[in-house]
């Protein structure tokens, strides 16, 4: 191996989890969830632990005999953020 290949194979072998680390640390710092698979990557908002409305519980119980949650502000009025990448392959038979 070659003194220049061998170069670039350190650096990557550096920068590769350098850029994992980071990557990971701007995820939890800009509270977003990422989900990846071969059909999709996502970037969704998670709530933030140190909301005074909600207190990182994502929203509040509201209502009477039908209680419904309705969302704190926190993370519901964040924007998500999905690059598709394959087809869902279509289905060949009914689901039922």
């Amino acid at each position: 191996m070659s003194a220049r290949r061998l170069r670039v194979a350190l650096l990557l072998a550096t920068a590769v989890p350098l850029v994992a680390v980071t990557a990971a640390a701007a995820l939890r710092a800009g509270h977003l969830k990422f989900y990846a698979d071969r059909h999709r990557i996502e970037f969704t908002a998670r709530s933030r632990s140190g909301c005074p409305r909600c207190h990182g519980e994502g929203g509040w119980w509201v209502g009477g005999a039908f209680p419904e949650m309705e969302a704190c502000g926190c993370w519901a009025d964040r924007r998500e953020l999905r690059i598709r990448l394959l087809p869902i392959p279509a289905w060949n038979e009914p689901p039922f």
